[in-house]
């Protein structure tokens, strides 16, 4: 039965606190229908069951489902930052969607995740020297975001040291806001579209120079993936690459902020990782993930007519299924609002699921595990500032743009 629960993803308490309305929509109005025209889906089955969904659920006509936010004259392919999303094989059903992504996976295998393990440990100990001997750090600026950026140029063969890169972060952070479930102010969507060129021509120069001189690393595997027939062109190299980059650090960052700041709120969790480092790192990858997801949610078009509790969700709807809400479904996981290193937190649902499960899953899991226990190992005093965390804008990814840590 439908309830006085009000849901509006660009609220203040939204950005502080957004569990509290995921309870209630949970309990309460599980099929909610939003007044941005959109439904949302909040417990664990249920989000599940669209995610994973082939039949009724997918990514639907982009343009309409952003035309949803702006109203039916807007030109959503006459904005770069859009037109660049709508090519992002993420945003896209079957058959485009399966070649871009095999190719993809391809380049980017469990082997070559496994194989990435010393040289992701070197790049951890490396960044943790140059802070520990101050016994305090923005751990967000300093390790949070240099570890999965310094981990991507690894692999796509980036010179860190490339005094263009403070500029891609920065346009990443600035272009993705297109991700929201909302209509953007003109503001935001001109510093969008201005941004995603910027990051265009870097990725555009960098795979120009692979098909000249080729290397051994992912910016070259990605240009030689393929034969004749299914080969990324030019345009699609550069938009998979953007998408890798800006996914590869953006929630692996926020997704080890939000785990330091979660592990001293309770700190007896610290401890008992200090404890064990070898042994809980990756729990606490997995607790982090679902208590603090760094991907709150993510929207899915009905394909065909279909029924959820009750309710008929008719073809072309658009679905926003709050990850935060299931992730927190008491049906699912004892004491939900509870930070439990020791519980089995695998189900949870951040790394989405079906044809669209995150296909850097295995690398955000090896570089969050390695943070972990090796600042539990390097610095076992550490604590973070834990009152009004610094939480950035935008409702679909949660993290912070500052932590304080000393130890």
């Amino acid at each position: 039965m439908a309830t006085a629960v009000s849901f509006s993803p660009d609220a203040p308490a939204m950005r502080a606190d957004p569990y509290e309305t995921f309870a209630e929509l949970r309990e309460n109005d599980p099929l909610h229908r939003s007044h941005l025209g959109y439904w949302v889906v909040s417990r664990y089955d249920d989000v599940r069951g669209v995610l994973m969904s082939r039949e009724d659920f997918g990514q639907g006509d982009f343009a309409e489902n952003v035309r949803l936010f702006y109203g039916p004259g807007f030109d959503v392919m006459g904005q770069p930052a859009y037109k660049w999303l709508s090519e992002v094989f993420l945003m896209q059903d079957p058959p485009h969607h399966t070649r871009v992504r095999g190719l993809v996976t391809g380049a980017l295998t469990a082997r070559i995740v496994r194989n990435m393990e010393p040289r992701i440990r070197e790049i951890t100990e490396m960044l943790i020297d140059r802070f520990a001997s101050r016994g305090a750090a923005d751990i967000i600026k300093e390790f949070a975001y240099e570890l999965p950026v310094r981990v991507m140029c690894d692999m796509l063969g980036v010179d860190p040291e490339d005094s263009r890169l403070p500029a891609v972060i920065h346009a990443i952070s600035e272009s993705f806001i297109v991700f929201e479930a909302r209509a953007l102010t003109a503001d935001e969507l001109k510093t969008a579209n201005e941004q995603v060129r910027v990051l265009q021509e870097f990725f555009e120069d960098l795979f120009a120079q692979r098909m000249k001189e080729p290397r051994k690393d992912l910016a070259t595997a990605l240009v030689q993936s393929g034969g004749k027939e299914d080969s990324l062109s030019h345009a699609e190299l550069v938009t998979v690459a953007i998408g890798l980059f800006g996914a590869g650090f953006e929630t692996t960052a926020h997704m080890i902020g939000n785990g330091l700041l979660s592990l001293s709120k309770y700190p007896d969790q610290w401890d008992l990782l200090v404890g064990d480092p070898q042994s809980f790192a990756t729990n606490v990858v997995d607790e982090t993930l679902r208590y603090e997801s760094s991907l709150v949610a993510t929207y899915r078009t009905a394909l065909r007519d279909t029924e959820l509790h009750g309710q008929r969700i008719e073809r072309g709807s658009k679905v926003l299924c709050l990850i935060g809400a299931g992730n927190r479904d008491p049906r699912v996981f004892d004491n939900p609002d509870a930070y439990d290193i020791r519980r089995d937190a695998r189900k949870h649902l951040s790394f989405g699921g079906g044809i669209h499960f995150c296909v850097g899953a295995e690398l955000a899991r090896l570089e969050g595990r390695m943070a972990f226990e090796r600042l539990a190992v390097r610095l076992p005093g550490l604590s973070v500032q834990t009152a009004e965390p610094a939480w950035r804008e935008g409702f679909l990814f949660r993290g912070m743009s500052t932590l304080c840590a000393r130890w």
